[in-house]
């Protein structure tokens, strides 16, 4: 016996979950119609006669009653001691046509005619021709010919939501059994059509000549499976007999001698089908077997496998929860064990890789004072690289996973208070560094203003003082891939506590100018500190951990004056460009925090006592340490923005169009009081604009340093221009271009790589599409499936197509190298040959290192209800091709043929 299950999910909940045969044939919900419509004979005139008259009884003259008999008098309110008949029908029956109502005595048939309708309860009938029989206990219900000869007004059955649409229907609702000939019906993803259907009762139906397809045509599938023995128990199950899959009308000889299928409007639990694999480096294989677990209606569960010959294997839990206007997530767990090579061999090689994803966001409106949310993405380093299951171009160039979970709440006091607990994850796959804080504890206290008035506007300086109260407490960790959740990892973790009061306060100056002054006190705790120490027997200085509470306290000044300043140059109405506004926000701070030098102690660095250094024993702390040395800065800074009025091309608007030139042009720069050399920090220039109607961003930045350099490459206190060069010296720049278009007119692309961007790679498609070997059926490109867009008999000319195009350089000169450190461009396209036929590219090049970056062709054809693509990776190493043909439908995903000839990668 062949038992067809469930597949496993995919993101949203039910993960195109196998939803079998439900129990909405015809037959069961058209019993409803007529069920009652022949209980009773019906008689259109004259009253039937009585087959057993009553006799007449001896009954006393009621006008002659005596005074003593009153008391006896019957009371008329007494019901009849005969019992009516039950009412044929429960409620009315309201019916129409278009043609004509015709009431056949003789015959007993009541016909009804073009556009026939019959309403009853919640019971719909439509159809060319209705007739009931009410002699022989029968309904009938047909197509009629149109003015063609062609048949039309095919029946349509509704009750609720269930409809059915036979060619025609003949019901007997005395013995309750009924046939259907062209059934047409749909079980959930699967629509069904039945030569003839008998109805033998409410728990069994038989059905001969029938299709199952998940085609959307039931009279012309591209695809169907053909039986002629069916027996369907509602609710239950579908038993069928020998089974042949017909594409395009032509059998094929794929058959099954018996097939039983499993009818509920659930998912279900059942084994999911491996894929057959073979690789040049481990072997035969079968793929993505396993079982799929429907453990209720808010959670599920697919546990997948792979096996291959040398000894591989790796194991995959899936899990997707919900819980509607509460809270939705999903959780993957994957584990493999990789085996290069054989044993003996010198190229032999073992690893066990593992990835953890899991995210889950609550609904804000569930409860707006409490927010849980989080987005792991943990595992080996090499994962991502090494995987059996994922072909991730973008996961694999990449070089950080980063996770996050957060608690949050916010308690409505005076003043509100908030509070958080967060934990992250952040890990560098190329140096398997990995840097966690578990957790990190958040509060803060809402802003005060002690002088404030509690009624009326803050004005002044006194009136805008506030001060404010925040904490911060992390456990933070640093440990590597080697010493993940081992002993070591927590014994080398850092504890510590940061307390922070800022009091501020802002005013008017000479009324343009806007001034702001604050002072930040800052208390920090550890728990760990240091003793650096001279060790004689290893001639070195070693530091020595002090367990502990201790702490350290510091203040600083800051000042702030800055005001925003507006020109505009016109040129006339009749220009062009009738106007350049600019706008400038300079900016003049002030900041000063005091020497702490009573925190430094002192060590001998060389064990002579000749010499001595200082130090601090928090050196190292999460929060940073005191400072020995007195800052005092004052910062510069200037922004800008350009915008233009343009004559609009169209005659009718008397207002000119707005265009942004510069979104922003920034200078910043710093003078250090204190120091006694180099007091001018390097100028930093930035700036950012879009370009062709905000398609294209383009985004610049260079750092120039007003001082000159030694022959060694080393700043001097020395100006630039007076040793023979510019006022200033570029000592880096770069510039980043991104620009999306296609012929959508200005519509905006949906185009997104939501798994890539999860498993740590990018959104867009610049480095290949994310291939999930698990479940092909998903398309490669932007699309909607359940859309249904209209096709023309001719195909648009102007062909239907998106580009991303992203370009970077970046040039290097801090010791007069003047080099083009970084220079490259990819670009992704996408367009559609025809309405089925879609093809795709992501290339670029890499003009420092004179090659072709990552490239990868897409092809892809829409076969209705199944799905065709071919991905291809021609060289590099992450070379690979597949191939894929198989039904869209989660109910017939196992029907599929999926070739591919994954990366050789090596275990490092």
């Amino acid at each position: 016996m062949f038992k067809f299950a469930t597949s496993k999910t995919k993101p949203y909940f039910y993960k195109n979950s196998i939803k079998p045969l439900q129990r909405n044939l015809f037959n069961i919900v058209f019993l409803t119609i007529f069920l009652t419509l022949g209980i009773t004979k019906t008689y259109p005139q004259d009253l039937p006669p009585k087959s057993n008259p009553i006799p007449a009884k001896n009954q006393v003259d009621s006008t002659k009653i005596e005074l003593t008999d009153l008391t006896k008098v019957i009371d008329s309110t007494k019901k009849d001691s005969l019992k009516p008949k039950k009412s044929f029908l429960d409620g009315k029956i309201k019916r129409k046509a278009v043609d004509y109502e015709k009431l056949d005595q003789k015959k007993k048939l009541i016909t009804l005619y073009n556009q026939a309708e019959v309403y009853y309860q919640d019971i719909e009938l439509k159809s060319g021709i209705i007739v009931i029989d009410y002699q022989k206990d029968e309904v009938y219900a047909g197509r009629i010919k149109d003015s063609t000869g062609k048949y039309s007004q095919r029946p349509v059955f509704k009750q609720g939501a269930n409809v059915v649409e036979p060619d025609s229907i003949r019901f007997n609702f005395k013995t309750k059994k009924a046939l259907v000939w062209n059934s047409r019906s749909q079980q959930g993803e699967m629509n069904i059509k039945a030569a003839i259907t008998k109805k033998e009762n409410d728990s069994v139906y038989f059905m001969k000549g029938a299709r199952f397809t998940t085609s959307k045509d039931i009279d012309n599938p591209e695809y169907y499976f053909q039986t002629n023995r069916v027996k369907l128990v509602p609710g239950k199950k579908v038993v069928v007999g020998l089974t042949n899959m017909v594409i395009a009308d032509v059998p094929t000889p794929i058959a099954l001698p018996f097939a039983f299928f499993p009818m509920t409007d659930k998912a279900r639990s059942g084994l999911i089908m491996p894929t057959y694999n073979d690789s040049n480096t481990r072997g035969f294989s079968l793929q993505n077997g396993g079982y799929y677990f429907a453990l209720s209606d808010n959670y599920d569960l697919a546990i997948l496998g792979d096996y291959y010959t040398n000894g591989s294997y790796g194991i995959r839990f899936e899990s997707s929860y919900a819980k509607r206007y509460k809270f939705l997530g999903n959780i993957n767990v994957r584990f493999e064990n990789l085996i290069q090579s054989e044993r003996g061999y010198p190229d032999y090689s073992r690893a066990n890789n593992y990835n953890i994803q899991w995210t889950h966001s609550k609904d804000g409106k569930s409860n707006p004072n409490s927010r849980f949310s989080a987005s792991v993405n943990l595992g080996s380093s090499k994962f991502f690289r090494q995987s059996l299951n994922q072909v991730n171009v973008g996961s694999t160039l990449n070089n950080t996973l980063s996770s996050s979970i957060s608690y949050s709440k916010t308690f409505n006091s005076v003043p509100q208070v908030n509070l958080s607990l967060t934990a992250t994850h952040s890990q560098n796959t190329n140096t398997e560094q990995i840097n966690m804080t578990l957790p990190t504890l958040q509060m803060s206290v809402d802003r005060i203003f002690p002088f404030a008035p509690k009624d009326g506007i803050k004005k002044g300086f006194f009136k805008n003082i506030n001060l404010q109260y925040n904490l911060r407490g992390e456990n933070r960790i640093a440990t590597t891939d080697s010493l993940f959740f081992k002993s070591e990892m927590f014994r080398d973790a850092k504890l510590g506590f940061q307390h922070s009061i800022p009091l501020s306060t802002n005013f008017k100056v000479f009324k343009y100018f806007s001034a702001s002054t604050s002072v930040n006190y800052n208390e920090v705790w550890y728990f760990k500190t240091i003793q650096k120490e001279y060790q004689a027997t290893t001639n070195q200085v070693i530091d020595k951990e002090v367990a502990g509470f201790d702490a350290f306290r510091t203040y600083s000044f800051s000042a702030g004056l800055g005001t925003t300043i507006y020109g505009t140059f016109n040129f006339g109405e009749k220009k062009k460009i009738q106007a350049i506004r600019h706008v400038m926000r300079p900016n003049v701070s002030y900041s000063y925090t005091p020497s702490f030098e009573k925190y430094y102690d002192t060590y001998d660095p060389d064990g002579s006592g000749t010499m001595r250094k200082d130090y601090t024993r928090f050196e190292g702390g999460i929060f940073g340490a005191p400072g020995k040395n007195m800052s005092n800065n004052v910062g510069f800074s200037l922004s800008n923005t350009f915008e233009a009025k343009v004559t609009e091309k169209d005659s009718t608007k008397t207002e000119p169009k707005k265009v942004m030139l510069l979104n922003n042009l920034n200078f910043s720069t710093s003078y250090d009081i204190t120091a006694d050399s180099l007091r001018w920090a390097p100028m930093r220039v930035s700036g950012g604009t879009q370009l062709f109607k905000q398609k294209m961003n383009v985004n610049f930045a260079a750092t120039l340093d007003p001082y000159a350099i030694n022959n060694s490459g080393q700043r001097i206190n020395t100006w630039n221009i007076d040793n023979g060069g510019s006022l200033f010296r570029m000592t880096s720049a770069n510039m980043t271009l991104n620009y999306s278009f296609s012929s959508m007119d200005g519509k905006e692309s949906n185009k997104k790589n939501e798994q890539g961007k999860r498993n740590g790679g990018r959104e867009d498609d610049l480095f290949g599409t994310n291939t999930d070997l698990s479940d092909r059926r998903q398309s490669q490109f932007d699309q909607d499936d359940d859309e249904e867009k209209p096709v023309s008999e001719f195909f648009k000319y102007e062909l239907p197509w998106d580009m991303t195009l992203a370009y970077s350089i970046t040039y290097s000169n801090a010791r007069r190298e003047q080099e083009i450190t970084g220079n490259s461009v990819m670009i992704s396209m996408n367009t559609d040959l025809t309405p089925k036929w879609k093809i795709g590219v992501s290339t670029g090049y890499d003009f420092v290192q004179k090659g072709v970056t990552f490239t990868q062709f897409r092809f892809e054809r829409d076969l209705l209800s199944w799905r065709m693509d071919f991905n291809w990776v021609p060289f590099g190493d992450n070379a690979y091709w597949g191939f894929f043909i198989g039904i869209k439908s989660g109910v017939l995903s196992d029907i599929k043929w999926d070739r591919r000839s994954l990366p050789d990668r090596t275990l490092r």
